[in-house]
């Protein structure tokens, strides 16, 4: 089963696994909510999904059948760029992992290699991709998280925590840092995820 945003894509991946002739393609859709569906009434093997949908993440895809105990193994496809995509997929249970700009027969590679059991990720310290994030935080930095997620400025995190704003940049920093993320939005959405995971 397949799941990604473009239309382009969606189509090639069908043609070049359909011609590869050893799988065959149950269905092809544009958003998260439809390939969740669609694996939940008609079961399959496997699934490759992009990470940015057009209504989820692959992360709330991969939490998705984790949830309603849906056996299909995610294979995440994408062009997200550094690691933080591929820690969480590997966190959230991905079984293989693909770069769009690796070389289309990395694709049916992947999908064999998972078909017979086998997890397909890149070569990476995966110590340092399945270890807990947030179990590095000091409690400041914390507490500083969950304002971020409460939608405080730095003005408002200085003023009412009690430290300067460029003591909120610094830990903010080192946050980010920690979490492999670059921004705000991106700390809150993988503090959100977890948050979710854990319930």
């Amino acid at each position: 089963m397949i799941a990604d945003k473009s239309p382009v894509v969606r189509s090639g991946l069908c043609d070049f696994i359909t011609r590869d002739g050893r799988f065959e393609v149950l269905g092809v859709h544009p958003n998260g909510a439809d390939f969740i569906e669609a694996v939940e009434a008609q079961p399959a093997d496997i699934g490759v999904i992009g990470w940015s949908l057009t209504d989820m993440t692959g992360g709330e895809v991969l939490s998705a059948l984790k949830r309603r105990h849906i056996a299909t193994r995610l294979i995440i496809y994408t062009g997200e760029p550094g690691k933080d995509v591929l820690r969480q997929a590997v966190r959230l249970g991905a079984w293989g992992f693909i770069s769009k700009s690796d070389e289309p027969e990395m694709v049916v590679d992947t999908i064999t290699a998972v078909s017979r059991g086998r997890m397909s990720l890149p070569y990476v310290d995966l110590q340092a991709l399945t270890s807990d994030p947030f179990g590095e935080l000091t409690s400041r930095e914390r507490e500083l998280l969950t304002a971020l997620a409460n939608g405080w400025t730095n003005l408002q995190i200085a003023s009412r925590i009690g430290i300067s704003r460029n003591t909120v940049k610094y830990h903010l920093k080192n946050l980010y840092d920690k979490l492999g993320v670059s921004n705000r939005a991106m700390a809150v959405a993988l503090y959100m995820q977890t948050t979710l995971d854990q319930r």
